[in-house]
């Protein structure tokens, strides 16, 4: 039996895309430093497509087969594990996506399993999985090992929620019928209203059994199980949708995950691919003179819809860097770009495949992103001070349009038609960067910067929620372990709000 006084272990695995990867690493290093041992686990492609990025950038670079080489040497007890998710390394999982997620489903679980079997035989011994909520097994893993359930929700607590009352939707007749009502919503719990347009676009689909929505459906099943669910979001912004879920299971908002010190330069590189230095670009332009447009690291967009966007760039006569993955349009398509656009641009526009986000947004020169509404784009963002645009294009990206145009009223829409045009594109863009609305919407981004700052400084909501986390791990840890002073207290038993 383990000794009650050593070191919380936690096997932390995140889901296998950017999106989660950052937010993981991040919390891994927060836990280290406030005593934990972390086994961190990637996956083979994941760890092989981040050492190739970090290897393009920088041929000197030492350790490339450990990622937390450098945090171990500044005293940080995070270990690194790696795992087969089921196909080869040379595989694509972009182009051949469906096939990929149902390998997620239904066969990597056994290579996690094993991998957890070896695991547990470390010293300080495991006693906490911290999983991404997209994964439909924790809750057999964790109760196999005797390992405390921790559920890593890494998009804003209102996603979570509308996954987590899919069957009230269902019922209501919003999602999963003949013809969906197109109503508001207003009987979610937490959720004062919403309309069905602002639903993640997996609860506007009429084909409900694609191998997203199975994974959503048994992921959402198997979180009911979870000892402690976080979720990467701030208590102050989504107060009434936490406190409902707090009554189902202890939630913390724990967000926003930076990493600590400079929050500009991560302590190592975690990109899946090789990032360009705009840097240089940016200093040779006027303050706030720059559109940042990027769509993530994820989404898919048509062809169509990228011509006209680079039309209305070209019209609108604002700098901007735009960020394009060659697989933006399909991994088989890498030519989308109108002939010439390139040559007609090249003194005020920068197109690169990849790059350093937020050093991108932080510099002087940027004065707006064009984004596809992605979460962690949306909390750099606010941190940085910067006005968004939002095209979302698909899963939570939708419901975060709402959060930031309509709530929290930080950003506008790219298009108000059914589809975009180079003239709206043009419209919009040019009036964002030199109108004077823009001033409206940058007060309001550092009024939420403000909530963010304040939620972690050392009295504020996400710090308090944070180490109340961690005590109730230990808490948890203890009742597995079958100590006596497993006792929760009073805070712990009102879930993770703070007052």
């Amino acid at each position: 039996m383990a000794n009650h006084h050593q070191k919380p272990h936690a096997i932390m695995i995140p889901y296998p895309y950017q999106g989660h990867i950052t937010p993981f690493v991040y919390l891994a290093i927060k836990l280290a430093s406030h005593g934990f041992t972390i086994t961190f686990v990637n996956t083979h492609y994941i760890h092989s497509k981040i050492s190739n990025s970090q290897s393009r950038e920088n041929s000197q670079i030492k350790n490339k087969d450990d990622l937390f080489a450098r945090a171990r040497e500044s005293g940080l007890d995070i270990r690194y594990a790696t795992v087969n998710d089921g196909f080869p390394l040379g595989f694509d999982r972009s182009l051949n996506h469906d096939q990929f997620v149902e390998g997620l489903l239904h066969v990597f679980s056994a290579h996690f399993d094993e991998l957890v079997g070896d695991l547990v035989k470390s010293d300080p011994p495991v006693t906490c999985l911290i999983a991404d909520t997209f994964y439909v097994w924790p809750a057999m893993i964790a109760d196999k090992y005797n390992l405390v359930y921790v559920s890593f929700w890494t998009e804003p607590a209102l996603v979570f929620n509308l996954y987590y009352h899919m069957e009230l939707l269902k019922k209501n007749g919003h999602f999963a019928s003949q013809d969906n009502r197109k109503d508001t919503i207003d009987y979610i719990p937490g959720v004062k209203a919403i309309e069905p347009r602002d639903l993640m676009s997996y609860l506007q689909a009429t084909d409900i059994w694609t191998v997203v929505h199975r994974v959503i459906y048994k992921a959402f099943t198997d979180i009911k199980k979870a000892d402690i669910i976080i979720c990467n979001t701030v208590q102050e912004l989504e107060f009434d949708t936490l406190s409902a879920l707090n009554k189902n299971q202890p939630t913390y908002a724990i967000g926003p995950i930076f990493p600590s010190g400079n929050f500009t330069k991560a302590p190592f590189s975690i990109s899946l691919w090789s990032e360009s230095d705009c840097s240089q670009w940016l200093n040779n332009k006027p303050n706030s003179s720059v559109l940042y447009v990027s769509f993530g690291s994820y989404a898919h967009t048509s062809k169509e819809d990228l011509l006209e966007i680079a039309h209305g760039l070209q019209l609108s006569g604002v700098n901007f860097i735009w960020v394009l993955r060659p697989d933006i349009v399909s991994s088989d398509e890498t030519d989308f770009l109108p002939v010439g656009f390139e040559e007609s641009i090249k003194d005020r526009g920068l197109i690169v495949p990849w790059c350093r986000q937020i050093e991108v947004i932080s510099h002087p020169a940027t004065g707006g992103f064009l984004t596809h509404c992605g979460w962690n784009s949306t909390l750099e963002s606010i941190w940085c001070g910067i006005p968004l645009i939002c095209f979302p294009l698909l899963t939570d990206q939708f419901t975060n349009r709402k959060l930031v145009v309509n709530d929290w009223k930080i950003g506008i829409n790219l298009c108000d038609k059914e589809r975009v045009t180079h003239e709206e594109v043009a419209e919009k863009v040019s009036h964002f960067m030199c109108g004077n609305s823009t001033q409206e919407l940058r007060k309001a981004v550092k009024e939420v910067r403000k909530t963010l700052e304040n939620a972690l400084g050392q009295d504020g909501s996400s710090e308090k929620n944070f180490h109340q986390f961690m005590e109730n791990i230990k808490v948890n840890a203890r009742k597995r372990a079958g100590l006596s002073n497993g006792h929760v207290s009073p805070l712990h038993q009102n879930g993770g709000l703070v007052h």
